[in-house]
């Protein structure tokens, strides 16, 4: 029988907690997600904890009780390293992210691990107390104290004139920077820093100070704790932990439906981590999260029920949707059902946008797009392989990037392309109601400044697939892309001389005057005037003819820019767009 109350609360000294991290007597509960905190997060948990403001508990399920309900898989917290881990006393099962951070930060001897997502590349950070910022600074402002040093134990910052070096020890007492790694060893550090300055008293009183008021911080710190009964059972554990980490900030559908099919014997993160091996062969798909996979599946989970209580009057019909409350409601046997047909509905999506000249994930318009592509793929099967098939599909694809209408009322759009797409292309009706809603004007193009926009990724996605040559090498730009140069949107008529000739930035700027080249080309080109690139051009070799074949497949007029025409070059490209945007979207 349970308790009348299924925890106890308590608190210990931080430094026992972190102890029982580092050999392994609190572990995480394997379904949980990995450490994701970044740089400012964990500068501003130092902060709190050097205070001695509060941090918030932690809640632990205990492991270790023989007559325990179940028990989890456990995996040892990030940073921890051991060779024969100890079955756990305790899992952790809200404030992996502070626990971890103070972990790496205090107790592992190593670098913290900083992860900012697929975009970015791991970084490490050593952490530093300014000792004398500690004592000056408010406390309001402790935060501008704490100093984050790469690997290497070095900080460079050449705008604000700044060079850190705490690579071997006396560089750190000479800087007067304290590392954070030695809080609990501050004793042998303050003694190693006396020496160095032999004893001065000055010296001898800022390190005394320091200690008083930030070391003894963390010293005397303690945490509470919310430790639940093993007795629990699985059901509550499950409310229980969804409950305290079900806001958006915090964790997400896929962090949360992973606690939830744990229970249900489904290791859902690993299922993501084979799934994601199969889509990284695909540059396009390189940054599709797990999450945006999960949507897909609630796409195609409603959908088809929405067919099923169409032919069967006595079930209840369901609205096509990816909100969060139907991606949190869906079982382990739905998901399941649909896991292998969108990953390949997935792979039939990045196979269609490569014949649109869109090869990687910075290609794609939205990421959106890509969400309902996966289910229509599954959906319309081979269909979405012939010529009629494809060709809607396109104009479909180019309506949403040119238009904008993903950007707005995302899930209602999303759910009416799922439903009226298929019957358009499989049964011949109507346009779906994004295709003929769709439309962009003169004046919006010419407004677009936005580079890494959809609209400007559509028209950049138009002109690779057209066969856009490069202004130097007279390579397609697909070409230069597949062998993975550096491709850079080039300004046509340059920023600098735009400057010069008092043309207004929102002109200059404009997607109109932009279009994609390779890095080595822009630089090539500089900030000259259109007419003194093209005679440096020619002068390389090139003949006219041919750098008129290289302009125009960028629909630019040659003649506009030999003259230095700004305002005849920016209306004659307008159009050119247009019509190239237009076509694509099925209203030329």
């Amino acid at each position: 029988m349970l308790p009348l109350s299924p925890f106890d609360l308590h608190k210990q000294p931080l430094f026992d907690i972190l102890q029982s991290v580092k050999y392994g007597k609190i572990q995480l509960a394997d379904f949980q997600r990995d450490w994701c905190w970044e740089d400012q997060r964990i500068r501003s948990l130092l902060c709190e904890v050097s205070l001695g403001f509060p941090v918030g508990t932690l809640m632990l399920l205990e492991q270790n009780q023989t007559n325990a309900a179940w028990h989890l898989k456990p995996r040892l917290v990030e940073g921890v390293e051991l060779e024969d881990p100890p079955r756990p006393d305790f899992l952790v099962l809200d404030g992996q992210q502070r626990l971890t951070s103070l972990f790496m930060a205090l107790l592992s001897e190593k670098p913290v691990r900083i992860n900012r997502g697929k975009r970015y590349r791991p970084d490490q950070r050593w952490y530093y107390f300014d000792i004398l910022k500690s004592l000056e600074l408010p406390e309001t402002r402790r935060d501008e104290a704490i100093i984050g040093l790469n690997a290497n134990k070095k900080f460079r910052n050449s705008q604000q004139g700044l060079s850190l070096d705490c690579s071997n020890p006396e560089d750190e007492y000479k800087a007067d920077l304290f590392p954070v790694s030695e809080l609990f060893h501050f004793s042998r550090w303050r003694s190693h820093y006396c020496q160095y300055w032999h004893y001065q008293p000055d010296k001898l009183g800022l390190i005394d100070r320091f200690e008083a008021m930030v070391v003894k911080k963390f010293e005397h710190y303690q945490l509470g704790l919310h430790v639940l009964c093993a007795q629990l059972p699985r059901a509550a554990i499950c409310h229980i932990f969804v409950r305290h980490n079900e806001l958006p900030c915090e964790l997400t559908h896929f962090d949360l439906l992973t606690s939830e099919y744990a229970w249900q014997d489904l290791d859902l993160r690993a299922d993501w981590a084979t799934r994601e091996k199969t889509f990284l062969k695909y540059k396009v798909l390189r940054l599709l999260k797990p999450t945006e996979f999960l949507q897909s599946i609630s796409l195609i989970s409603t959908y088809h029920s929405r067919l099923e209580a169409e032919v069967n009057p006595l079930k209840m019909s369901n609205r096509v949707t990816f909100d969060r409350q139907n991606i949190l409601s869906l079982g382990v046997e739905e998901y399941q059902r649909w896991a292998g047909v969108l990953t390949k509905g997935f792979e039939s999506a990045a196979q269609f946008l490569h014949t649109q000249g869109i090869y990687d994930a910075d290609d794609l318009p939205y990421s959106l797009q890509l969400v309902v592509m996966s289910p229509l793929m599954a959906i319309l099967r081979e269909d979405s392989k012939l010529d009629g098939g494809r060709r809607k599909l396109e104009q479909w694809f180019y309506c949403g990037a040119a238009s904008g209408i993903y950007s707005r009322s995302r899930e209602s759009v999303a759910a009416k392309d799922l439903l009226e797409i298929p019957l358009w292309v499989l049964k011949g009706c109507e346009m779906p109601t994004s295709v003929i809603e769709s439309h962009i004007t003169e004046k919006r193009l010419q407004n677009l400044v936005n580079s890494q926009g959809a609209a400007y990724r559509a028209i950049s996605a138009l002109l690779r697939r057209d066969g856009a040559l490069d202004f130097l090498t007279g390579e397609e730009i697909t070409d230069i892309k597949y062998f993975e140069e550096k491709i850079e949107n080039h300004h046509i008529f340059p920023r600098d001389w735009c400057k010069r000739m008092g043309i207004g930035r929102g002109r200059y700027n404009s997607i109109v005057n932009k279009t994609p080249l390779r890095a080595k080309t822009n630089r090539f080109l500089g900030g000259q005037s259109p007419k003194d690139y093209l005679e440096r051009l020619e002068g390389r070799g090139m003949s006219q003819e041919r750098l008129d074949v290289i302009l125009r497949s960028h629909l630019i007029e040659p003649e506009l820019l030999r003259a230095n025409d700004f305002e005849g070059f920016f209306q004659n490209r307008t159009e050119q767009i247009l019509q190239c945007l237009q076509t694509a979207m099925g209203k030329g």
